[in-house]
């Protein structure tokens, strides 16, 4: 393993999800994988970390190819304790899905699958996100494939940018998605996202549900827009929280 490229791998639908398991066969191609990911699926928290739990690391399977460790923790959680942790030298890329479901638009933000990518990016690992349209856990990867191994190769051979990360969202097309496009993100918003309803015992809870209400359908720039016309789409993310073009506003406003 010593003179193989490591390479971390993750996800947010848990270390048995057949998207991370193809992600593992097709990034072993390019190293030795580390797959540390959650032990129970953990979509929609973002990069948000366990403070109040011991975090416990087991390792599932070990080959001359792959090491799979399960966590009982979050997406960035797992991240974390890989890096600072658990694997023996700094990996030369993170990788994180291949999510059941797209991460696209400004969803981003609540993305477990995401989250990995940005505690890469803190890192300044060069970190990839990928995310497919269908949500089936049984769903057939394979059109993933020439995409996710093209976006590897790219990046193994010209890193990123210090602090970029990419979100790589890839739709079922039959024959295989049309080319890739570079996009923005979708601007939107999830509406009705909480449904009323009642327990056994007479009392109110709410189940999160609604629809993504897409403020970009006609950007042919957009992620969304892109997708819905069978091309696979690559977007930069960055975590950085800093709004660059207000703050000469905001200093004339409040000094």
């Amino acid at each position: 393993m010593t003179d193989k490229r490591l390479i971390l791998v993750s996800n947010d639908d848990g270390y048995n999800a057949k998207g991370i398991k193809s992600l593992v066969e097709w990034a072993s191609r390019y190293g030795y994988v580390y797959c540390v990911a959650p032990a129970e699926h953990q979509s929609g928290k973002s990069s948000a970390i366990t403070i109040d739990t011991p975090l416990r690391a087991t390792t599932v399977e070990k080959t001359d190819s792959y090491t799979i460790i399960k966590v009982n923790g979050t997406p960035t959680d797992c991240a974390k304790l890989a890096l600072n942790s658990l694997l023996p030298r700094r990996p030369d890329l993170l990788l994180s899905g291949i999510n059941h479901g797209y991460n696209a638009g400004n969803s981003v933000i609540y993305s477990g699958t995401m989250g990995v990518v940005f505690e890469g990016c803190f890192q300044k690992v060069p970190s990839v996100g990928f995310s497919f349209s269908e949500f089936a856990p049984d769903a057939d990867f394979a059109v993933c494939e020439p995409v996710v191994c093209s976006v590897i190769e790219k990046v193994l051979a010209q890193s990123l940018p210090t602090g970029i990360g990419l979100n790589v969202n890839i739709p079922n097309v039959d024959g295989g998605v049309k080319g890739v496009k570079i996009t923005v993100a979708a601007q939107g918003r999830w509406v009705e996202e909480f449904e009323k309803r009642v327990d056994p015992f007479g009392r109110d809870y709410y189940w999160i549900t609604g629809h993504f209400e897409n403020d970009d359908a006609d950007n042919a720039a957009a992620d969304f827009y892109n997708l819905e016309r069978g091309y696979a789409t690559i977007t930069p993310c960055t975590p950085e929280q800093t709004h660059l073009p207000s703050l000469e506003f905001l200093r004339k406003v409040f000094e």
